[in-house]
């Protein structure tokens, strides 16, 4: 996914609607004479506004206050919202009145947006794949409205999946989990890579996913878990990617939102990765094809301005792909003297060769 690609994600799905508040009070003691089911619901009385209704009031001058933290909702709906209220002396002069918008979706999605950006960047630059999974675990960790802990397993070529960035789970989780087999029943991650599709467990101790994990999410106070395969363009699976919850609970628009945003961007890290190992691995092989294909010198290499007339009996080579044929005396002195020299062999072919008979079919070694 492109910068732009966010784009094509419906912040309202990302991080909700916005909600409008008014009120109209009469002038001290700010009894409330009109107000919308918002406002009641989110600032009850006014009181909460005490100081900037009577400043209001006292000045006959309009103030805006940026980035009001309210506490909305209670128990599982509970969550942070930020409202802009602006506050002006009413034409009747009866009092004062508030209007206000709220400002929890702008702050949710800029902070996305640089965040995702950053991860994007890092990518393109070819960081390492466990930076860039760390930085995305613990950016969904700080954009998520209610505390969660998440977590990314790769898919290796047994079939099993291993760590891949948990930077918020305990060592001990993350070392038991490591390298679990795909399958039915084996927690919501690996059934989740089995059957190719998000495995929702809303409650751990009760979902018969869990029966062989439930110790240890116990253990690590782990009570709900959401698993959503991570995939390549052609299918194939790529790992795994968790959101985890200290109290039961399923999953909410916004948080189904979240959970595509960062399933993509975990594909196109590990894809890209895949991709530079893929290119590192023909070029040694390259490499290799080319050394074993230079003449075998009949006099040493390794002699320096004044030569040696020696015989070339072995061949060195350096971890760069350079190679060299020299007599005994020299070679040695260049194993002492040049790091990362050692001594190669002409008949297996170095390490190019051996990848490409690692990776040639069983019957045809």
């Amino acid at each position: 996914m492109s910068a732009s690609g966010m784009r094509g994600y419906d912040l309202r799905a990302l991080f909700g609607q916005s909600t409008t508040v008014f009120a109209a009070f009469t002038g001290p003691p700010h009894e409330v004479e009109t107000a919308n089911e918002a406002f009641t619901a989110l600032f009850g009385d006014g009181g909460s506004l005490t100081d900037l209704l009577d400043d209001v009031h006292r000045s006959g001058e309009s103030r805006t206050e940026r980035d009001v933290r309210v506490v909305v909702g209670s128990g599982e709906d509970e969550r942070e919202a930020f409202f802009d209220l602006t506050c002006e002396p009413r034409a009747d002069q009866a009092g004062v009145r508030v209007i206000g918008v709220e400002t929890t979706q702008v702050r949710n999605a800029q902070n996305l947006m640089a965040d995702h950006r950053a991860l994007l960047v890092q990518i393109a630059r070819q960081a390492p794949l466990a930076d860039v999974l760390d930085g995305m675990t613990r950016c969904i960790e700080d954009l998520a409205p209610r505390e969660l802990v998440a977590s990314v397993l790769l898919a290796a070529p047994d079939g099993t999946l291993r760590h891949g960035a948990a930077p918020s789970l305990p060592d001990f989780y993350n070392e038991a989990i490591d390298g679990i087999a795909t399958g039915e029943g084996i927690g919501s991650c690996g059934t989740a890579a089995h059957r190719r599709e998000p495995v929702i467990t809303a409650d751990i101790a009760t979902d018969p996913l869990w029966n062989d994990f439930r110790h240890l999410a116990e253990r690590a106070d782990l009570r709900a878990c959401w698993s959503t395969p991570i995939l390549a363009g052609d299918g194939t699976l790529l790992g795994t990617f968790a959101m985890y919850h200290r109290t039961p609970r399923t999953p909410k628009d916004t948080d189904r939102a979240l959970i595509r945003v960062f399933t993509d961007t975990a594909a196109l890290a590990i894809e890209r990765h895949h991709a530079e190992a893929a290119e590192r691995a023909a070029r040694i092989r390259e490499a290799a094809v080319a050394q074993s294909r230079s003449p075998h010198p009949e006099s040493c290499e390794l002699g320096g301005g004044d030569g040696c007339p020696a015989p070339a009996e072995i061949k060195v080579a350096d971890s760069w792909g350079d190679a060299a044929w020299g007599c005994a005396a020299h070679v040695e002195e260049a194993l002492i003297h040049v790091r990362s020299v050692f001594i190669a062999s002409e008949e297996l072919g170095g390490l190019g060769a051996y990848l490409e008979r690692r990776n040639r079919p069983r019957n045809e070694v």
